[in-house]
């Protein structure tokens, strides 16, 4: 299911790892999509912009920009 982790490890890019996020991370997963692992934020759900929505079932999480920014050379640009 899990393939490659997308940019470094969290020890490396969210070294607060263990701390409040826990450990951040990005999986790329078998069928092209990806695992987001960061703090569940879906309790803010309801201040999203209109034309974002939560369903029941997903969940939306908070990871440090640090983490993106380090991952951002690692992701495809092709779909």
């Amino acid at each position: 299911m899990f393939v490659r982790r997308i940019g470094p490890g969290p020890s490396e890019a969210a070294p607060q790892c263990y701390g409040t996020y826990g450990c951040p991370d990005i999986w790329e997963l078998e069928d092209g999509d990806f695992a987001i692992i960061g703090a569940d934020i879906t309790a803010s759900a309801d201040k999203l912009p209109s034309s974002a929505g939560c369903s029941a079932g997903e969940r939306m999480v908070k990871v440090p920009r640090r983490l993106l920014v380090f991952a951002k050379p690692h992701i495809p640009d092709t779909v």
